[in-house]
Order: C-alpha cells, then structure tokens, then sequence
C-alpha cells in the first residue's frame, strides 16, 4: 500500500523554508521577493524548484541556488531537490509581494 502524498502540505513545508533565505542585498526573503517562479513534488519526494535572481549579474548566482536546494532537502519529506534558474521572464518589482513592497517602501 503506497502512502498517499500531500502536496499541498508538503509544499507548505517548503515556502516555509524558502521564506527563511534572504537576498543578501535586499532584506526582504526570496519567495516575497518573486524569486520563487515554480516548486514542483513528485511521488517520490523529489523536488524541483524553478527560480530566478533579482539579475543575471547577481553577486550570490551561485551560492544562493545552492542554499535553496540545502534547505529544503533538509525537510525530513524531502528526498531529493533540484533548483534551476530561469531568467524567462526576467525579475522585475512588479513579482514581488505587497508585503515586500511595503518593507522596502515601494508602496
């Protein structure tokens, strides 16, 4: 009998854990930053999370996905995470959380 997986509750787990990682040059954590385009789960405990970076020069383009992937493998659910990073669409302001906005006085 093979245990039913809940995404949803997984998936809770991991913005959970993506809200705890922060640009270093922007005080406001990736996932309301709009960093976050895509976390996937399959059956098998695999995740695949599809992000970007505030620019294709950014000074932690390496080490933030690596951070990321860290992170969330460190859920005890978690088997296995790959992170991509995609620059299409590029990151503007505009895919930022009104609630990063205001901490950044945008609003």
């Amino acid at each position: 009998m093979t245990e039913e997986i809940n995404t949803e509750e997984m998936g809770e787990k991991i913005v959970k854990v993506l809200k705890t990682i922060y640009d270093p040059e922007i005080p406001v954590d990736i996932y309301e930053l709009g960093l976050i385009y895509d976390v996937m789960v399959n059956t098998d405990y695999d995740v695949k999370i599809l992000m970007t970076l505030t620019t294709p020069n950014c000074p932690v383009a390496e080490s933030l996905p690596r951070e990321v992937e860290e992170r969330v493998k460190s859920l005890d659910t978690v088997k296995d995470c790959e992170v991509e990073i995609t620059f299409d669409p590029p990151w503007t302001q505009d895919l930022m959380s009104e609630e990063a906005r205001l901490e950044l006085g945008l609003l």
